[in-house]
């Protein structure tokens, strides 16, 4: 009995396999832990895509791809940089070929500009709908239709640092390195897309 409940008492306190651990027993072709690496990332790449495309279906197909990628060339992850930035480069690769092979959608979620940064108004536009707002409706519909015009406007790689910078929280650095640039060069391309933004939005900024 005082064995059994020794070894109880094992088993809740063992250690979880960390990311690298993980990742090597992967490489060694250990199926179960490459299921367990999904699910720890799989929201937060459905997300990603979901942002970056603005369309269900092809940020499932994106989510499919970027595993598929990952499951391909994980033997070739030499942990030269974290996991994390290794899987959202494989991401935004796949998302700049859909971003480039096809016209961004005009219908956007309204995005401002605030005191508090860049805020996403889509989930306020439905609570104003329910509570039957003419004028606030007609002020969100043409606020859409501007953030739609001012985001087709960007160019895929500011659309991405855009994205990465004000819907996932990325800092700078980080997205240079997912985009395989320096810091710098996506603070610059920040700007841009962000004074494009304010000049395309005009009054709505």
């Amino acid at each position: 009995m005082a064995q059994q409940t020794a070894a109880m008492v094992g088993a809740r306190v063992a250690p979880r396999l960390d990311e690298a651990d993980l990742i090597r027993a992967i490489q060694r072709g250990d199926q179960d832990a490459f299921e367990t690496l999904v699910r720890s990332y799989d929201q937060s790449v459905l997300g990603l895509a979901m942002n970056l495309l603005r369309s269900p279906d092809d940020a499932r197909d994106v989510y499919q791809e970027a595993f598929l990628r990952v499951f391909k060339n994980i033997h070739s992850f030499r942990f030269d940089c974290s996991f994390h930035t290794w899987l959202y480069r494989i991401v935004t690769n796949i998302c700049f070929d859909y971003l480039r092979k096809r016209k961004i959608r005009k219908e956007e979620p309204p995005v401002i500009e605030t005191g508090e940064g860049w805020v996403d108004r889509t989930y306020t536009v439905e609570e104003d709908r329910a509570e039957g707002d003419p004028e606030r409706n007609l002020h969100n519909q043409q606020l859409g239709a501007r953030i739609g015009q001012a985001l087709t406007g960007l160019t895929p790689r500011e659309r991405m640092v855009f994205e990465l910078r004000h819907y996932q929280g990325m800092r700078l650095k980080a997205i240079g390195e997912v985009l395989g640039t320096s810091e710098e060069a996506a603070k610059n391309c920040l700007f841009r897309a962000t004074q494009k933004m304010r000049v395309e939005l005009g009054e709505f900024a």
